[in-house]
């Protein structure tokens, strides 16, 4: 049980630093080298100015889900070294 935990702790916060990550890439794509302005709410690069729109707003199942996803894991590892082996 303690495995599966720490596994649901850690795999979430890594798909939402990869997420973020792969999206941050594109941003700075698009300001640096194209010279653009990122729109947010679609994910292109365009020529006028953007408004910023939160990346928990744009994905709020994926950031919701992952950190209940850790709040599993947390519990099971909780119950993984409370319990003791057999």
């Amino acid at each position: 049980m303690l495995k599966i935990g720490l596994l649901l702790l850690i795999l979430p916060i890594l798909v939402l630093m990869g997420a973020y990550f792969m999206e941050l890439s594109d941003v700075r794509d698009c300001l640096l080298l194209q010279e653009g302005h990122w729109d947010y709410r679609s994910g292109v690069c365009r020529e006028t100015a953007q408004p910023f729109v939160p990346w928990v707003d744009r994905h709020p199942w994926l950031v919701n889900g992952g950190m209940l996803t850790s709040v599993a894991g947390v519990a099971l590892c909780m119950v993984g070294l409370y319990v003791k082996r057999r």
